[in-house]
């Protein structure tokens, strides 16, 4: 944390939280110790948590730092000469440095705090509609495996403007056809946006050739990257996307903060989204001039303890490592796939290699009521159609059953589960 150095001493002798700095390897059992949801008990048996792909839990690292902004330095950012401002301030802005490295962003004018990928993708769809890189006859391009948060709002922008929705078809397999993708690119294609990994399947979209794709068309690319926060490293130069999308409370951050990286002559010319303090240089009754980017796009006070937080379960993640993080939960998700593979009648859907998360269907059995007797069992579980209503309706299904992993979870939670279903499979057929 970047507060004062009298402050972040004093802080840091305080014994009100106990927790470890960080451990030389990644030891999930020694990691779990940092989450103190983890030690709660479900209907009376030992907590699995297996929902990470709809929010992440939180380390007490993160925690302390939430609490401690309150505690210590909590004041408005910006402007404010008095001491708890200028601490304040400091924090938020060396969080939104935090962020820039984590993904490798140029500067940290690219770096626009939001409340989470939803709003950011709202804004950006919102900006461009009155910009006027897009207008009537234009046409954008998402896929079939899109979270509704990815169609809303350029549906919405569609029906304001005169413009044509393209849809990258899915696979059998999960995986979008990226053959079909190449014909539906032409010079009328404005905007492409995709997620970098499914929510639903857990399918890896191999979004640097999507971006190469559309650069040749001239099209704008967003990348939703509300999944692949927690467990890829992102390098925003290489994927050379035009916008990145994500949300704090995916990769162990409270919910409420996001970021949308964009790159910076675009937030300088795009217009402001919406009006207020701070996205302000100047302001009569007859013109207002507006700020320089980030802050052009963060009208009113922000969510101030959301982003020093976001910044600290970065530096949690980063400590822990991003690639020993995938290759980990990589293992468990295989290792689930095969105990799911084992049971009869069982579809599992997306490609084998997938990252994050499994969705699974048993013949006979209805999601929502394996999800419910599982979580009887102590085990948490989405059932439904998670926001993905026309991927559930091109494999001719209301929902799944998905089980998502996070760094926290072990192997034998994963063998937990294969034992759960069998005897819930037993009450249930």
């Amino acid at each position: 944390m970047s507060f004062d150095e009298e402050t972040a001493v004093r802080l840091a002798r305080r014994p009100r939280w106990h927790y470890r700095e960080g451990v030389s390897a990644l030891d999930p059992n020694a990691i779990r110790q940092d989450f103190p949801i983890l030690s709660r008990e479900i209907h009376g048996k030992p907590l699995v948590y297996l929902d990470n792909a709809a929010t992440s839990q939180k380390p007490f690292q993160v925690l302390k730092t939430s609490r401690d902004y309150y505690e210590e330095i909590n004041a408005n950012i910006h402007r404010g000469v008095h001491h708890l401002a200028q601490a304040a301030t400091t924090a938020y802005e060396a969080a939104r440095e935090t962020v820039r490295a984590h993904l490798n962003a140029q500067s940290v004018e690219e770096i626009v705090f939001t409340s989470g990928t939803t709003d950011a993708i709202n804004l950006v769809a919102s900006v461009l509609g009155r910009s006027g890189k897009i207008n009537a006859g234009d046409e954008i391009i998402i896929s079939g495996l899109e979270h509704h948060s990815n169609i809303g709002p350029w549906q919405i922008l569609c029906e304001q403007l005169g413009i044509s929705l393209k849809i990258i078809p899915v696979r059998e397999d999960g995986t979008l056809d990226l053959a079909i993708y190449e014909t539906l690119l032409t010079d009328r294609t404005k905007l492409v946006s995709i997620n970098h990994i499914s929510n639903a399947f857990g399918t890896v979209n191999d979004v640097n050739s999507i971006c190469h794709l559309a650069k040749q068309v001239g099209a704008l690319t967003l990348i939703d990257g509300a999944q692949s926060i927690a467990h890829l490293s992102i390098d925003v130069q290489d994927i050379n996307a035009d916008f990145y999308a994500f949300s704090g409370h995916k990769v162990y951050a409270p919910t409420g903060i996001g970021v949308l990286w964009a790159r910076r002559d675009l937030l300088e010319e795009l217009p402001p989204w919406k009006g207020g303090g701070e996205m302000i240089k100047e302001v009569s009754f007859e013109k207002t001039t507006y700020n320089d980017p980030p802050f052009k796009y963060e009208a009113g006070t922000p969510n101030i303890e959301g982003a020093i937080a976001l910044a600290a379960a970065l530096n949690y993640v980063n400590n822990l490592g991003i690639e020993s993080i995938h290759s980990y939960e990589t293992h468990l998700i295989q290792e689930l796939s095969s105990i799911l593979s084992s049971i009869p009648e069982v579809t599992i859907y997306g490609p084998h290699d997938r990252s994050g998360a499994i969705s699974f269907n048993i013949k006979g059995v209805h999601h929502y009521d394996l999800g419910t007797l599982l979580d009887q069992m102590g085990f948490a579980l989405r059932t439904g159609h998670h926001c993905c209503q026309p991927l559930m309706a091109r494999f001719g299904i209301t929902g799944t059953l998905r089980a998502s992993v996070g760094v926290y979870n072990t192997i034998g939670e994963v063998h937990a589960l294969g034992e759960a279903l069998e005897r819930a499979l037993k009450m249930l057929r």
